[in-house]
């Protein structure tokens, strides 16, 4: 058969090429099933950073912003360690962007506060002079919808399969005791702020944009 094929170059290189595809085919789908795994570390979004991502989508946070560092020593040296893809396993839309505007926030969690997000957030240029990030006040007045986030939690608890309630995973359980796990959080990142209508309204029992919102973004490392 070999001599065969050694003397028609068309037939060869085919046989070749396909030799050649299923040995590469063999090799990288385990590598890619091992690399779309959460990387170690990750875990799902709490129900109130759930409601702070839904703020970032609501309000176009990704159109000024990527969650994408590449492996070019030029973003690692600015952004730190670049991106892995298990770091996205529970993301749900990717949130990678196109375009920056604004610097990537990827690993935001790493080197910002909640203090520094309550002032950028209320006057970007006082903090960041220069910048051309319009103010969201508005954070601070409205109130974050926990219900759809905790709708979106059970729904990709059950659909997906994601390990909300196993260990060293985030809490889900019941509405009430999502909504008692989402105000403590809240209190936290409330206890770490200026604002006292922020601060007053959690303690009323309600949650503000902007508390929802630093939830999420302090997760992002």
């Amino acid at each position: 058969m070999f001599h065969w094929l050694e003397q028609r170059p068309f037939f060869f290189a085919v046989m070749v090429f396909i030799f050649v595809a299923f040995a590469g085919i063999i090799e990288a789908i385990p590598d890619f099933a091992k690399q779309s795994r959460p990387t170690v570390g990750t875990k799902p979004y709490s129900v109130l950073e759930l409601a702070g991502r839904h703020v970032y989508i609501k309000d176009s946070c990704n159109a000024c912003h990527s969650q994408l560092i590449r492996p070019f020593k030029a973003e690692t040296d600015r952004y730190g360690m670049y991106s892995l893809s298990g770091e996205y396993a529970y993301d749900r839309p990717f949130l990678w962007g196109s375009k920056r505007t604004g610097p990537d926030l990827m690993r935001v969690g790493n080197y910002r506060t909640t203090d520094w997000h309550e002032n950028h957030m209320w006057d970007p240029k006082a903090v960041v002079p220069g910048s051309i990030m319009p103010a969201y006040r508005h954070h601070f007045t409205n109130i974050a919808d926990l219900e759809t986030a905790y709708a979106e939690a059970v729904t990709i608890k059950k659909v997906f399969n994601t390990p909300y309630d196993q260990e060293g995973m985030p809490t889900l359980g019941t509405w009430e005791e999502a909504k008692a796990n989402m105000l403590a959080e809240a209190q936290e990142i409330a206890s770490g702020m200026k604002n006292e209508n922020v601060k007053q309204a959690v303690a009323n029992g309600e949650i503000p944009e902007i508390v929802a919102l630093i939830a999420y973004l302090n997760s992002l490392k």
